[in-house]
Parts: C-alpha cells; sequence; structure tokens
C-alpha cells in the first residue's frame, strides 16, 4: 500500500466515526469539524495522530489494530471540543455568548452583514460600544474601506494644487518627508491607522523642527484624514486630537523713522548700480505706504487715483483687494514718480519685485542690524502707532479683516511707551 492509499484509508475511518456520532443529520456538528479538523493536520504531519511506525508499515492487518485506538483519540478530542454555549439575542443587533457572556454585535450597513465581539461582558459598555460601531459603519463607504496610504497621499497631493504656491510648496515638501520617514509602510490601510501611530511619527520629527514648523507637520496629518474623512475612507480622523505647540515669539529687527530714510538715501547714492534708483524707489514706497512686497508686484498705474487721493492694492495671501489713502508723506514721492512718466495704466510701478539683496547691502554699509523687507511695513505701523492712530484704522490700511485685533496685540507696546515718553515731558 502507498502513502496515498495510506492516508485515503485513514480518512474513510474519520469520516465513518463522525458519521457514527451524529454526522449522518447532515449538519455539521462538533464530530465532523474535529474530524475535518485531523484530516488537515494528517495532510502535513502524521506523527501528530499516529505512531512513526504507520510511514514505515503498510500491512491492512496492522491498521485493524489501530482503528479503535484513532477511533478513542477522535472520541476524547470531540468531547474536549464540544461547544457548551450558544448565541442569544438581548436587544436589537446585541448577541450575547452564554458560555462565556461575552457581547456580540450583528447588524447590516449598506447591504453587508456584519458581526463582531465586543470584547465586554457589561450590557451597558456593550450597548455603547454597539452604537459607535453603527455610526461608524454608516459613515464610511465599504468600497473605499481598504484605500492603502498611498492612495490617499496622492489624493491628497492633488489637492494641494488649490492653495498658493509658496504654501503648496510647503505641504508638498511635508509630504515628501512623511514618505520617506513613516516605518509602517505605504500600503497599510488608512482605517488602520490609529492616533498613537501619527504621534510618534511626529515625536520623531520633534528634536530637529522649531515648535512653527512642528505644526506645520501636524497640520499635514490633520488634512490628510480630514480628506479620508471627506472621502468615507474613516468615520473618524485620527489626527483630529493632535494639537500644535506654542510658537516661540521672534525678535522682529524694525528700523526707525531715521534709519529707513537713511537706508533709502544709502541705496540710491551707489551710481555703479544699475539698479539703484529702481531699488530704492521700491524700498521708499514700502515704507511710506506701508505695504508688501507681494503688493507692490500686484500695482498698476491704473489703480492710483490721484483725483479720489486713493490706491488700491492687491493682497495675494488673502485674494481680497483693499483700498487706501495717498498719505502726505507719500504723495511727494508719487509726484515724482508721475513727472518721470513712471505712472501708466496697465504697467507695472515697480521694476524691481524684491529688494531684499539691496536692502541687506545698505544694512551692512550704514552699520544697522539686517532689516528684513517686511521690517518696512513694521516700521510704518509703529510710526501710526506712536502718532496716536488709531488700531481699526491701521488694520483697515494693511487689509486685515479683524477691526484691528492683530494689530493691537502685537503693537500696543508702543503706545504704552510712547504714553510713558510723552508723560515724562511734563516733569
Amino acid at each position: 500500500m502507498g502513502r496515498r492509499s495510506l492516508w485515503r484509508w485513514v480518512g474513510f475511518h474519520l469520516q465513518v466515526i463522525a458519521l457514527q456520532n451524529g454526522g449522518a443529520e447532515g449538519s455539521r456538528t462538533p464530530d465532523l469539524l474535529i474530524a475535518n479538523e485531523t484530516l488537515y493536520q494528517l495532510s502535513y504531519d502524521p506523527i501528530q495522530l499516529i505512531t512513526n511506525s504507520l510511514q514505515t508499515k503498510t500491512d491492512p492487518l496492522f491498521f485493524c489494530f489501530h482503528a479503535p485506538l484513532l477511533r478513542g483519540r477522535v472520541l476524547d478530542m470531540s468531547a474536549a471540543h464540544t461547544r457548551g454555549g450558544e448565541f442569544r439575542k438581548v436587544g436589537e443587533n446585541l448577541y450575547r455568548y452564554s458560555s462565556s457572556g461575552v457581547y456580540y454585535a450583528r447588524f447590516r450597513s449598506q447591504g453587508k452583514e456584519i458581526s463582531r465581539s465586543l470584547k465586554t461582558t457589561d450590557r451597558e459598555m456593550a450597548k455603547r460600544l454597539l452604537q459607535e460601531i453603527i455610526t461608524k459603519s454608516a459613515a464610511t463607504d465599504p468600497k473605499s474601506s481598504k484605500t492603502p496610504l498611498s492612495e490617499m497621499l496622492r489624493l491628497y497631493d492633488e489637492r494641494i494644487s488649490q492653495f498658493a504656491p509658496k504654501t503648496a510648496a510647503t505641504r508638498r515638501s511635508i509630504l515628501k518627508i512623511f514618505k520617506a520617514t513613516w516605518k509602517h509602510g505605504l500600503e497599510i490601510p488608512v482605517r488602520d491607522i490609529n492616533t498613537g501611530l501619527l504621534e510618534l511619527w511626529l515625536a520623531g520629527r520633534r528634536p530637529d523642527i522649531k515648535n512653527a514648523t512642528y505644526n506645520e507637520y501636524a497640520r499635514f496629518v490633520r488634512h490628510v484624514f480630514e480628506l479620508a474623512v471627506k472621502l468615507r475612507v474613516v468615520a473618524a480622523s485620527p489626527a483630529a486630537g493632535i494639537r500644535g505647540l506654542r510658537v516661540e515669539t521672534p525678535i522682529r529687527n524694525t528700523p526707525t523713522w531715521e534709519q529707513f530714510h537713511a537706508i533709502v538715501d544709502n541705496i540710491r547714492s551707489q551710481k555703479f548700480n544699475a539698479e539703484a534708483d529702481d531699488s530704492a524707489d521700491l524700498v521708499e514706497f514700502m515704507g511710506l505706504a506701508g505695504v508688501g512686497t507681494a503688493e507692490c508686484a500686484n500695482l498698476r498705474g491704473g489703480l492710483i487715483d490721484f483725483g479720489a487721493n486713493r490706491i488700491t492694492l492687491y493682497r495675494k495671501k488673502t485674494d481680497t483687494g483693499y483700498a487706501i489713502p495717498i498719505f502726505p508723506q507719500l504723495l511727494p514721492f508719487l509726484q515724482r514718480l508721475k513727472v518721470s512718466d513712471r505712472i501708466n495704466p496697465g504697467e507695472p510701478l515697480f521694476r524691481i519685485r524684491d529688494p531684499k539683496k539691496a536692502l541687506a547691502a545698505a544694512c551692512k554699509r550704514l552699520g544697522f542690524t539686517s532689516f528684513s523687507p517686511r521690517a518696512l511695513r513694521r516700521c510704518f505701523i509703529c510710526r501710526a502707532v506712536e502718532r496716536g492712530i488709531d488700531f481699526k484704522t491701521i488694520a483697515s490700511w494693511q487689509g486685515h479683516q479683524d477691526g484691528g485685533v492683530l494689530i493691537a496685540k502685537t503693537y500696543s507696546y508702543l503706545r504704552n511707551e510712547h504714553s510713558e515718553a510723552m508723560a515724562k515731558k511734563l516733569a
């Protein structure tokens, strides 16, 4: 008898034993399940149930001795594995297994039957967990529930295009870092990612970055999983509870009004620089009008209305337009440009887009602290505050929509210092 015939013979005896113990009715009884399990084990390792001699002896008479032994082993296994409990319905979609007391959820969601252990023997806890599972199942799309992280990141990359170029570049940079440093594989299902895994990833980046950068990373993971919720990949975002850190208050150097004029004169005095006058004009306008480089880049001659005494500006950051008056300190400068035929409708007012290099070089030559182009806007605001102009009005000149809250929060200390300086004159 060959080895294949041996297994057929053993399988026949197992089926006979199972049928003699209740399998004849046609149901999958515990004995029949035990028999099937034993056959499965025999297909890999015949030594588990029969002695080593079965591998070498093929005499049919030998198996007559082992048949009763095999029957006894199967009966013992059947007695040990017989289930002693049953599922009992104790509420809508809620079942309890009698022997263990564990509660189970069983319900239909979007045409699919779902059965899941609630892993608790407490009925009130089981009810709460049941409602959570039903709510989550209704909030997700079964077709999207297996979406891998790689696909979610691809969709997020497409969404980034709606942001301004600088913001989009920042988000794509963080996305690239995330793909390179995520340790759990990009094919992990999005539904398997929890808050702990995201916090561990953020903790790995923390030693090398400042608080402001950390907040950008936290914002990135929140946006990715907010998109996953909108696409019904997950019912709730695991990043919803991740908060940013308090940003350090930076030291912003701001020139005095006298330093501002000295910088403009120094840039204009560079006769061997072909762009000296153009750079000086841009720096002077930014300080006199209190605007940034983005507003200056979008400024055309037709937006300056001398009759209405108004300049219309476009703030790219907020995608809004706003108007400022032609300030008395700004009028002589604009009149000089008009005489020089520099103010023409449809044409850019300035030939230079960024004065950063010219500004840095002038500060170095004058021995000043290095000032950024944004410092020119702060110089204008500081002078306006010191002249007693209210925060709400200054905010409107900056294109803010908060009624002066940000200006007051940032520059209120100047009002106090100016007040104290004026009080000393009463001595």
